[in-house]
């Protein structure tokens, strides 16, 4: 691509929404770092983040998702891919704004369905009736992940890269973004 990064690339949306896999694939084709907050979350804490939230609570684990992202927009600019709910709180959509751009990987319910029914690391989703929980964290979130900078729509016939490659599109349209 030749293109560099002027500010960090921030993938919100839900969990399923292939932040992490199309982080990785933006990562690769603008040369920029990949950095995925939940891993460094992990590192810091010396466990998985279904391990914090088991441990110490739900609110424990978002103050500490707040410091560390704020850490990450504070450094050189990156592809950073975030939790499902960072984006919810509202000093962390301040400073995405001021220091990067949120890029909403937007998918509808069947789509997060059949990517996350299988996965036992989604602590939110360890209910009698997960879908039904993805489904009312959906609904809530929808309106909060429309505050997005930029908005890309994923579809279950997209591969990762053909949606990384939306992504550079998006990003390319809203500019202040890439530079040379």
């Amino acid at each position: 691509m030749g293109r560099k990064l002027k500010k960090t690339v921030v993938l919100i949306g839900m969990m399923g929404a292939g932040k992490s896999a199309v982080g990785n694939a933006l990562s690769r084709l603008l040369g920029a770092p990949f950095v995925d907050s939940d891993e460094e979350i992990e590192r810091a804490a010396n466990m998985s983040v279904a391990e914090v939230f088991k441990r110490d609570g739900e609110p424990f684990f978002r103050a500490r998702e707040s410091e560390v992202l704020l850490r990450l927009l504070s450094g050189p600019p990156c592809i950073l891919s975030t939790g499902g709910g960072a984006f919810l709180a509202e000093a962390n959509r301040k400073a995405i704004a001021e220091k990067g751009v949120a890029v909403w990987l937007k998918a509808d319910l069947e789509l997060l369905w059949n990517r996350v029914r299988h996965k036992t690391t989604r602590p939110l989703l360890r209910t009698a009736d997960p879908k039904g929980t993805l489904t009312a964290l959906l609904t809530a979130r929808e309106p909060i992940y429309a505050e997005a900078a930029v908005t890309v729509q994923a579809r279950p016939e997209y591969s990762v890269e053909e949606m990384a490659g939306k992504v550079i599109e998006a990003l390319q349209a809203h500019g202040e973004v890439m530079g040379k």
